[in-house]
């Protein structure tokens, strides 16, 4: 039976990942401090079934590791300290841990006796230094040369943690895969982004009501988050050894506008869009070249945008807008 360590793993992305694992087969022991995670009825569910299991820890401390054993087959190192306002407030703190506790799972890795892949999710920030100094290719495909944005700016620690990681994952000897997510959304993921945090504005709007759209000009693609856990799961066959992997959708690229406009849409309100702020920062512009991905794991997008907001927006709107239930961050 493969068995999976999943770091982070109370968040967004390790909740829908452990669920799709478990039906495959494999035994899941997710790691997580729960500093960014919640023990909700997500956790609950996974909780009661055979072979899952939650170890709270906080990878700063490695001994809070204890022994965590030697026999898994597939790590996934999700946990960071990642956030606007963390990178913002703590950029510092942002580069050491980061670093920290990638070293740590590193080190973890290298003690496991039959280990088949130990997956790397960078992220879309690498690019950001390159599309500020020079010609981005957009799509960006990832042989794109990544430049580092200016030192001094807060922003710049979480993309220099992360292509650091990358770094030190080529480096290791191990076997690799390394992911760099763009835009994911669904149901559970914290309402610190754009899509559930429209969602929230939108639902709690009355009819004539203005909604302010900050970077409302910006350009993105949106991942569902079946999506990109079908993406994972299958980066991890042989065509997904020792590469580089976006992790997204290339098309439709769509502005934060055109996105608050169907948003609205499925909630079903009237509502005036009024452009706020740019967010400082925040690249114009961002789509992933999918092709090598695509070409990897047979893969393409099965759902829209339109199909994946009504989801997350059912979601939301029974658990959180109407239920007071939690969500992961």
């Amino acid at each position: 039976m493969p068995k999976t360590l999943i770091t982070g793993g109370a968040g967004f992305i390790g909740g829908h990942l452990s669920a799709r694992l478990l039906g495959e087969g494999h035994e899941i022991v997710l790691v997580d401090n729960l500093s960014r995670g919640v023990q909700d009825e997500t956790l609950t569910a996974l909780s009661e079934r055979p072979g899952f299991s939650v170890k709270v820890a906080d990878l700063r401390d490695p001994d809070s590791l204890g022994d965590i054993g030697s026999d898994f087959t597939h790590m996934f190192h999700f946990a960071a300290l990642l956030g606007v306002q963390n990178v913002l407030d703590r950029p510092a703190a942002v580069l050491r841990e980061n670093v920290s506790m990638l070293e740590t799972m590193l080190d973890v890795a290298a003690r496991q006796s039959a280990l088949e892949r130990f997956v790397f999710p960078s992220t879309s920030e690498v690019y950001v230094g390159t599309q500020q100094h020079f010609e981005l290719p957009i799509p960006s495909p990832e042989t794109t040369p990544l430049a580092v944005s200016p030192l001094e700016h807060p922003r710049t620690s979480y993309m220099l943690s992360k292509i650091y990681g990358e770094a030190l994952v080529h480096q290791s000897g191990l076997p690799f895969t390394i992911v760099r997510p763009h835009n994911f959304y669904g149901p559970r993921m914290g309402l610190a982004h754009v899509v559930p945090q429209l969602l929230q504005r939108i639902h709690d709007a009355a009819d004539g009501d203005e909604l302010v759209v900050y970077s409302m000009d910006h350009r993105r693609t949106f991942c569902f988050i079946d999506d990109a856990v079908e993406y994972l799961v299958r980066l991890l066959g042989p065509g997904g050894a020792g590469g580089t992997f976006n992790i997204g959708v290339q098309t439709p690229e769509v502005t934060i506008g055109e996105l608050a406009e169907l948003l609205i849409a499925i909630v079903g309100r009237e509502l005036k869009i009024v452009p706020g702020e740019t967010t400082p920062g925040s690249p114009p512009r961002r789509c992933p070249d999918m092709t090598r991905t695509i070409g990897a794991t047979g893969h393409a997008p099965a759902v829209s945008l339109e199909q994946g907001a009504r989801r997350t927006y059912d979601w939301y709107r029974d658990r959180v807008f109407a239920g007071g239930g939690l969500s992961a961050r």
